[in-house]
């Protein structure tokens, strides 16, 4: 690679969770990331000048060049975005809320870096999925995360029964998000679905006021449940370990 065609390094930049926190609740080595680098990558052009400006308040927003990258960006403007790296150019992606490139667009940016052997940095921030499993007391060594489940009820019902069933059957700990206004239909599901033994973690808002993390069986749940309403949340199937 010559030097006319060297890339600079991709920066992965994680943010909060919801509206309150501040610089306090991120490391200074994003902040300073944050005063130098003038190119972002990211789902929300709106979302991630409010993002920036918590960062950095006195930050000139008319400087900075942003780019949409989203489940919908073609394979072409993709490669056109990673082009922008040439140069020596640092970049940094921006996700809608917690750590780029876990269920987030931005990973095809970084698969593109990889693919030319360029740099990619992830800086450390909050990841919801992680929060989530850590204060569950499921099994932090065995995991996975499934992404959302399908959307039609009947073909929901199912994942949730394969999950408790490999949950059941390996200990492994089973990670879901829903889309929050489908958050209640969705726990409606796993308590119809789910055997009353049956662990359900549910996180929400996680870092947030008013959030927080609960785990119990199916049976409790059932007794005592709640109403999650549209906020973000990680559901976790698993069993207790023995």
């Amino acid at each position: 690679m010559s030097s006319v065609d060297a890339y600079g390094t991709l920066y992965l930049m994680p943010v909060w969770l919801g509206d309150a926190g501040g610089i306090e609740q991120l490391p200074p080595e994003n902040i300073t990331l944050v005063k130098r680098i003038d190119l972002y990558f990211c789902e929300h052009e709106k979302t991630a000048r409010h993002m920036l400006r918590r960062m950095v308040p006195g930050i000139d927003l008319s400087k900075l060049e942003l780019h949409r990258l989203d489940k919908e960006s073609s394979d072409a403007e993709v490669k056109d975005m990673f082009d922008l790296l040439k140069s020596g150019r640092d970049a940094a992606i921006i996700s809608e809320a917690g750590m780029p490139g876990i269920a987030d667009p931005g990973a095809r940016l970084v698969q593109a870096a990889h693919a030319r052997s360029v740099s990619v940095v992830p800086l450390i921030g909050p990841s919801s999925l992680l929060l989530a499993l850590a204060a569950s007391g499921l099994n932090g060594q065995q995991f996975t995360f499934h992404g959302y489940l399908p959307v039609k009820p009947p073909e929901r019902k199912q994942a949730i029964k394969r999950l408790e069933q490999e949950a059941i059957r390996t200990g492994a700990a089973q990670l879901f998000i829903e889309t929050p206004y489908r958050n209640d239909a969705l726990l409606a599901d796993l308590l119809k679905e789910c055997a009353p033994g049956t662990v359900l973690t549910i996180a929400i808002d996680v870092t947030q006021p008013g959030g927080g993390v609960r785990s119990c069986d199916i049976d409790r749940w059932r007794k005592e449940m709640p109403e999650l309403g549209k906020r973000p949340a990680v559901f976790i199937i698993g069993t207790w370990p023995r």
